[in-house]
């Protein structure tokens, strides 16, 4: 009973007007919106629909005549009020023939169009604040950055004449909080670009390895002081140069180096840069960053790419930021065609990785192809101090039988170092296997790539985990 009462008051309330009338045209129910857009009040209920639609229904002895097309479709009528002055709707009218009742589903047109346009006119206001917000921003980080320039060009110069130890500790420390804020600035205004949607990338040739050498100079005095073992490796079949915007892209990895150096006390930082895909002239980039730090809770892990957002309080006061860096990086990853992830425990580190899509010329697409031939090649023709005698260069090429023999092969040799926690020996049979699955789909590639991390992780739940994801893609 409870359900029925509340059917009645949703139609009673609806926005739309509703009429139901019978087989003569007598009007039996009308909702409120009808009652009052039609002017008849309580008067309605025993009308007949040809007063409501004179130009569409006619009464004809005891049924009324109409050429209306009854169905689930939308049609414009003419509806007439009780004065007799009309306006214009848009009605839908079912014949419940088990019933013999009709019901008629009405809404006015003019309100309608009205409404169009008060919601233009809002989203026109919205985005004019938008853009009014985005110069203010503009011009207020501009108005920012020059004092704050202007105070480290001076400290800049000051360092090169003072000699008292005490001073030059004094004017490092101003340095480095000039060059914090000129990067929070600079996240603001990235941050603002981003939004009002005029933030455009600026692809061009750059070496790539030459790029990761400077994002590692950035780093080498925190490394240093922090005294972390730090590694970074290219994989072979990454081209030597690529098309892309080299400066996000360095801006992508120095937020993510700059939270694993901030958040990593002791241990290590590791960087990988990886080739998993290619289509034409483009390529897939995949960046892994690795650390040993504090790691992050699975609840929180949703907030870490979210605008203004700390994991929680303690972080920002402990350790400081914004909460804008992983934000502009997401925002970054995807307009160059990837997404970032993140796989974290707390206390056991994080790992970040992310993807994005560069071009290679034609001569250097072409290149690649035949490079990662020849690699997979050399690397199949000397496995002999890993494989037995009897598996051949075949081997090589995903798919064939002794391609899944070596396979599976070398992941009972991985997960036999896992049980016996030689991580070390498991990592050079990962890469192996990894070698062994070039050319594999691409999801075979994806659930390599995570057994890879789960693997420098030292993680032995995830690592089993994707050993039987990885048996189950084999099986298959």
């Amino acid at each position: 009973m409870e359900r029925d009462d509340s059917s009645l008051n949703l139609v009673r309330d609806a926005l739309e007007m509703i009429l139901i009338f019978d087989r003569t045209g007598k009007i039996s129910y009308a909702n409120t919106a009808a009652k009052t857009k039609l002017e008849y009040g309580s008067e309605l209920c025993g009308r007949n629909i040809s007063d409501i639609f004179p130009n569409d229904f006619r009464v004809e002895g005891e049924r009324f005549k109409t050429e209306y097309l009854f169905g689930s479709e939308i049609r414009s009528l003419m509806a007439y009020r009780k004065n007799l002055t009309c306006f214009p709707v848009e009605a839908k009218i079912n014949d419940e023939a088990d019933t013999g009742m009709y019901v008629c589903m009405a809404n006015d047109a003019l309100e309608k169009e009205h409404l169009g346009k008060e919601i233009a006119q809002v989203k026109k206001e919205a985005q004019l604040a938008m853009k009014v917000k985005s110069e203010f921003v503009a011009n207020v980080t501009h108005e920012l950055r020059t004092p704050v320039n202007g105070v480290l060009g001076n400290v800049r110069e000051l360092l090169d004449v003072e000699t008292d130890g005490q001073k030059q500790k004094t004017l490092r420390t101003i340095e480095r909080c000039c060059d914090d804020m000129n990067k929070i600035i600079n996240n603001i205004l990235d941050f603002s670009k981003l939004e009002a949607g005029k933030f455009t990338l600026e692809p061009r040739k750059f070496q790539i390895r030459d790029m990761l050498d400077y994002v590692k100079a950035n780093h080498m005095g925190k490394i240093t002081e922090k005294g972390l073992d730090f590694f970074m490796t290219v994989s072979p079949q990454v081209p030597e140069y690529v098309i892309g915007d080299e400066l996000r892209i360095v801006q992508i990895l120095n937020n993510l180096l700059s939270n694993a150096l901030k958040f990593t006390a002791v241990g290590k930082v590791t960087v990988e840069v990886l080739k998993t895909a290619q289509v034409n002239d483009r390529i897939e980039l995949f960046f892994i960053v690795i650390d040993s730090g504090i790691g992050i809770d699975k609840a929180d892990q949703d907030k870490l790419f979210q605008s203004f957002s700390q994991v929680d309080a303690s972080i920002s006061r402990k350790y400081g930021g914004t909460g804008l860096g992983l934000n502009i990086c997401k925002q970054l990853v995807e307009l160059m065609g990837g997404r970032i992830e993140v796989d974290s425990e707390k206390g056991r580190g994080s790992i970040f990785s992310f993807s994005i899509w560069v071009s290679v010329t034609e001569q250097e697409a072409k290149a690649s192809f035949a490079t990662d031939a020849v690699r997979t090649y050399s690397f199949a023709g000397g496995m002999s101090n890993s494989f037995d005698d009897s598996e051949k260069s075949d081997a090589k090429e995903y798919g064939t039988p002794e391609n899944q023999e070596a396979l599976s092969k070398n992941l009972s040799k991985l997960i036999l170092c896992v049980e016996m926690e030689n991580w070390e020996k498991a990592e050079m049979f990962m890469d192996i296997i990894r070698q062994l699955t070039q050319g594999a789909p691409r999801e075979v590639g994806r659930v390599i790539l995570k057994l890879k991390m789960a693997v420098q992780k030292e993680n032995y739940d995830k690592v089993t985990a994707g050993f039987e994801e990885l048996k189950t893609f084999l099986q298959g």
